[in-house]
């Protein structure tokens, strides 16, 4: 059987991807940058990587004609993209012709439960999407569902969020909406049992897990299995548009997808629909389960994925091969070259785990206050944090920096500013081997200002370059941290509980 999976680097896709191997499936993985689907030789030796944009149909003419089904895992969420309706319409439109060329006999689409009237302008979205996969010939399953709960899953880390943040919450009146919550464990097992069943061909299935919810119960919920006192009012005040930025300021997620989620909160989205409980039946995992369950994947460092590495929750959705040379023309360098006498590998750790929890290694509070102000100005600010304490891949988002390349057999990391700037700025670990032996830390920070402001948002920060820099550099070699074990998170042992 030989499978196509769009969306290979998202949330979803990636927990799909290993778990479709398991079962001896010949998985073709459409991707918009190859680059950025980091597998482990066990699991990229079986896979076949397709690179295209769903944008442009001419980069689909390629694909493999002896496809038997496809995933499409593609959505615009968080995209700040003004008309995302259309532009989903497009990709969906363009991937469906391209899939009716081959011998596909099933198309699998994960959309949102849309039993309202009235829908989201998302929701909407979603429906559309549905209904244009649907008028091809080629039968489409659709599996609608509610906010999924998971390790790394965006509903899972703004309710983690709030309850860790906030002892008193003045909430608006839409976490009184009810929801059915699924845990991720249960999307996986549905995503593979509906794979060319034949009584799934041509039908729309809301999945959902026990419990029915309102946002306010799952908030104390989660709080409770925290072991934490909290505490909701509610208030009928709030406007969608305040609604969104008290979201955007309070969690990590951005003002596009904050946008998105309140609005889409407003609708209530309970299945009305059972009967793929009796096509693909499982043990459905009660919400506060499926919390535990998440909580027990971060302790073990096995978060396969996160909400916050796909490229459509980025400000700017970048396209990495552009940004992943670094100019030399026209800007501003601070270079600095440390030799060092400690082991390789224990610098090359500290390199690797930096950010997040552990911070930045040097004046910690001046990186938390560029983080809020870059919250305050609109941006992503640095409760992104990162998916693993010690692993970092191509594509990962790291506080308010994005992961362009990630090399530790070389032993260089490249980063991305994603905050807000009068410009573009690089950041740049690699450690190199003298010939005498000896190993050096070279840090490399690149600017390349756009226009006056640039320039003097760059010699505004000058002075505390020195001291950040050179503070920053030494701490990363000196540091000494307690490192976990240099485990994958692509690793096929680890996939079958996908929480």
């Amino acid at each position: 059987m030989k499978i196509l999976l769009t969306g290979a680097n998202g949330y979803i896709g990636r927990r799909l991807l290993p778990l479709l191997v398991q079962q001896g499936i010949e998985v073709v993985c459409l991707v918009r940058d190859a680059r950025r689907l980091a597998l482990e030789p066990p699991l990229a030796a079986r896979v076949q990587v397709y690179e295209a944009d769903l944008r442009y149909p001419e980069q689909l003419e390629q694909l493999p004609q002896d496809l038997d089904a496809a995933y499409y895992l593609v959505h615009s969420m968080g995209s700040t993209h003004q008309n995302f309706h259309a532009q989903e319409q497009q990709s969906a439109l363009h991937f469906r012709q391209a899939l009716e060329k081959t011998r596909a006999r099933q198309i699998i689409y994960l959309s949102g439960i849309s039993n309202d009237a009235q829908l989201s302008p998302h929701l909407q979205s979603r429906r559309g999407v549905e209904e244009l996969l649907a008028d091809g010939l080629i039968p489409l399953t659709v599996l609608r569902a509610a906010i999924i709960i998971g390790s790394g899953s965006a509903s899972f880390e703004i309710i983690r969020d709030l309850v860790e943040k906030l002892p008193l919450m003045v909430a608006p009146r839409w976490v009184e909406t009810r929801c059915q919550p699924i845990a991720v464990y249960n999307v996986m097992q549905y995503l593979l049992g509906v794979l060319l069943l034949p009584q799934a061909l041509g039908q729309t299935f809301d999945i959902g897990g026990p419990d029915v919810l309102s946002y306010k119960q799952m908030i104390l919920q989660f709080a409770r299995q925290r072991g934490l006192r909290r505490y909701i009012l509610t208030v009928p005040v709030l406007t969608p548009r305040l609604s969104s930025y008290w979201l955007y300021f309070v969690t990590a997620t951005s003002y596009p997808l904050a946008v998105s989620l309140v609005g889409s909160m407003r609708n209530e989205v309970v299945c009305q629909d059972n009967r793929i409980r009796a096509l693909v039946p499982q043990q459905l995992i009660p919400y506060r389960e499926a919390v535990a369950k998440a909580f027990d994947k971060i302790a073990q460092n096995e978060v396969v994925s996160s909400w916050k590495d796909s490229l459509i929750s980025s400000q700017a959705l970048l396209q990495l091969q552009q940004y992943i040379q670094v100019p030399r023309w026209g800007c501003f360098v601070d270079k600095r070259e440390i030799p060092f006498e400690e082991p390789r590998e224990k610098v090359l750790q500290n390199i690797w785990s930096i950010g997040g929890e552990r911070g930045w290694y040097y004046l910690n509070g001046l990186w938390k206050l560029r983080g809020r102000l870059d919250k305050l100005a609109g941006g992503v600010g640095l409760r992104r944090g990162r998916r693993s304490p010690s692993e970092l891949q191509a594509g990962d988002a790291l506080d308010f920096w994005r992961v362009l390349l990630a090399n530790r057999q070389e032993g260089r990391l490249l980063l991305y500013a994603e905050m807000k700037l009068p410009g573009e700025a690089w950041l740049e670990f690699c450690i190199r081997q003298q010939a005498q032996g000896q190993h050096v830390l070279v840090q490399t920070a690149t600017f390349r200002p756009r226009g006056l402001a640039g320039r003097l948002y760059w010699y505004s920060l000058l002075p505390f370059h020195h001291f950040i820099f050179e503070g920053m550099a030494r701490q990363i070699i000196h540091s000494r941290w307690p490192a976990g074990p240099h485990s994958s998170p692509n690793s096929l042992e680890e996939q079958p509980a996908a929480l």
